[in-house]
């Protein structure tokens, strides 16, 4: 059974560790890690601000969820990560349906995801997103981002 709950202090080391292996990937791909992500600082700062959440599987936690308040109706979704042995499974599909559903009153969402990640930008796809930009976060480095939006009630 998938839940999701907000993550507490005492998740940090989970979450991180989580973090790690589900962004492992972008690490060989790219060199770099999604910024902080890595740090029990990030982690613990998201869990501060109170829109992080656990992805549980049968009561363990699977991955995690960071979002962000931009304000007037529009969400960031920060971070989505799902440990590599519960991926392909339908989790992440039931985190996006979780955190819409919860958050309701949100007109727009966006989030991003790096340029050759074409699972993600499929997933994001299949769930209404779409590409609306592409950023390169700095310009000596050839590495771009995706920005991808979902309209709600279109």
């Amino acid at each position: 059974m998938i839940n999701f709950a907000v993550a507490e202090m005492k998740d940090l080391e989970i979450l991180r560790e989580i973090s790690l292996k589900a962004f492992h990937d972008d690490l060989k791909k790219y060199g770099a890690l999604p910024p902080g992500i890595d740090s029990i600082e990030w982690h613990t700062s998201k869990i501060e601000k109170g829109m992080y959440y656990k992805i549980l599987v049968d009561n363990v936690i699977a991955g995690g969820i960071n979002l962000y308040d931009l304000g007037d109706g529009h969400f960031c979704l920060g971070a989505i990560f799902i440990s590599p042995e519960y991926q392909s499974q339908g989790i992440g599909s039931k985190a996006i349906e979780f955190i819409e559903n919860k958050y309701d009153q949100v007109k727009r969402w966006t989030l991003d995801t790096p340029y050759l990640n074409t699972g993600n930008h499929r997933f994001y796809e299949k769930h209404g997103y779409r590409k609306v930009d592409e950023i390169q976060p700095q310009k000596d480095v050839e590495f771009y981002l995706y920005i991808y939006e979902k309209q709600m009630d279109e």
